[in-house]
């Protein structure tokens, strides 16, 4: 089935929703209007007002109105329209999401999905274009999915609202559109468990969201210069899937970390340093990042561009690795 990326985060909405009467969403705009990129249309029509609703523009409501419906027993999966405005309700995510759970007890259980969408999407401002995983890849007790693809996006987001515990769920703007076969049949993506885009034997490039299409391109390039890059998307920051990467590094002995996001005390210098602790005698140079330059992402285009990485930023530090 060749479905967009957009419509496999819908799907696994429904399909959730059919399966599990406990499962409920709710967020700005995503009843009647659909949500602001369509994918939710259709939903209040088959599931009702009482499973599909509304919020005021309030991100510290929203992420509230969560937290206290999975209390008491339903599975909420909420929207947060962009990722940006996640600091907004910081507190309720970090602490409330991230320890409730630690504090009260084995028995407590928080099942709650917060969606929301980020990244860099042509124009739209530095308060409407981050990529805020790192932030919250320092509060313990939060699961944060990134996925890149549309299969990965609905493995993912159905085994998201089976949890017990609570998910970030960010997914990229651009990749919406993005079309991609996949099963049928229902599936799931367990947690902390990495995919290898593309084997190879040279470098290993760790790639998060839209940054894995944009390696595997760059992987094409390079292979054309003789270097065989491995491109592995982690799909969960948190839990990280070590195992993976590590045996990768034992092959490849030299790393890169592609992020969007910025690069001071970003991703790629807590996989950095976690690589150099653990992997330290197996690389043959420093682990290198490429990320967002550290500015506010602008709203011309062409400095948005200049500011984000794109597949020649991935290259050229490959290159300059081996050179």
């Amino acid at each position: 089935m060749l479905v967009t990326y957009g419509q496999a985060i819908g799907d696994a909405m429904k399909e959730e929703m059919r399966r599990d009467e406990a499962v409920v969403l709710f967020g700005e705009d995503v009843a009647e209007f659909g949500n602001i990129f369509g994918l939710t249309r259709g939903m209040v029509e088959e599931f009702g007002k009482q499973r599909v609703r509304n919020t005021p523009i309030s991100e510290t409501a929203i992420v509230g109105s969560a937290i206290g419906a999975a209390v008491t027993g339903l599975r909420p999966c909420a929207e947060l329209m962009y990722s940006d405005f996640t600091m907004v309700a910081f507190s309720e995510l970090f602490h409330c999401c991230g320890k409730w759970r630690y504090m009260h007890g084995p028995e407590y259980k928080l099942p709650l999905v917060i969606r929301s969408a980020m990244g860099s999407s042509f124009g739209a401002g530095a308060e409407h274009s981050n990529c805020v995983e790192s932030l919250f890849m320092h509060a313990p007790g939060l699961i944060i999915a990134s996925p890149s693809t549309a299969y990965d996006a609905k493995g993912l987001l159905k085994e998201a609202i089976r949890s017990d515990n609570p998910v970030l769920f960010f997914e990229h703007k651009q990749l919406y559109q993005v079309k991609e076969e996949i099963p049928d049949e229902e599936y799931t993506i367990p947690f902390g468990v990495a995919d290898v885009k593309r084997r190879g034997t040279d470098v290993t490039i760790i790639a998060v969201g839209l940054m894995v299409r944009r390696a595997l391109e760059a992987a094409e390039k390079l292979k054309e210069e003789g270097i065989d890059a491995e491109v592995i998307d982690p799909r969960t920051l948190a839990p990280f899937d070590k195992d993976t990467v590590f045996e990768s590094i034992r092959k490849t002995h030299r790393v890169l970390v592609a992020e969007e996001s910025n690069k001071t005390a970003g991703i790629g210098a807590e996989l950095a340093a976690l690589i150099q602790e653990e992997q330290y005698d197996e690389l043959d140079g420093p682990v290198v990042r490429v990320a967002a330059l550290d500015v506010p992402i602008p709203y011309n285009i062409a400095l948005e561009r200049f500011a984000i990485p794109d597949a020649e930023d991935i290259a050229a530090a490959v290159r300059a690795m081996f050179a």
